[in-house]
């Protein structure tokens, strides 16, 4: 399994911004395999993590039309930056449901 790690610092949200985050998540739950997607914002700090079975659904859902849009609104208006790291989960436990 795979986890994408996004975070970013926000600049200014607009009225596309929330409709957006709300439609790439359906998106990569819906079309791409993703299995879980929690994202939190503090201040101006937002973070954002998505898990996965392979790079190859990764790849697929950065890559749709409606994802390249939200990367241009994010380095063009949302954020001032971001970073992306793409990590394979060596092993996962815990207590009770994630």
């Amino acid at each position: 399994m795979y986890a994408v790690i996004f975070r970013a610092t926000i600049v200014e949200t607009d009225e596309r911004y929330g409709p957006m985050a709300d439609r790439l998540r359906r998106l990569a739950m819906d079309q791409f395999n993703c299995r879980d997607f929690t994202a939190c914002t503090e201040g101006d700090r937002e973070i954002a993590i998505s898990y996965w079975d392979s790079l190859e659904d990764i790849r697929a859902w950065k890559q749709h039309p409606d994802h390249r849009e939200a990367q241009r609104l994010g380095r063009d208006r949302w954020y001032s930056d971001y970073r992306v790291e793409v990590v394979r989960l060596e092993r996962e436990y815990g207590r009770g449901a994630p």
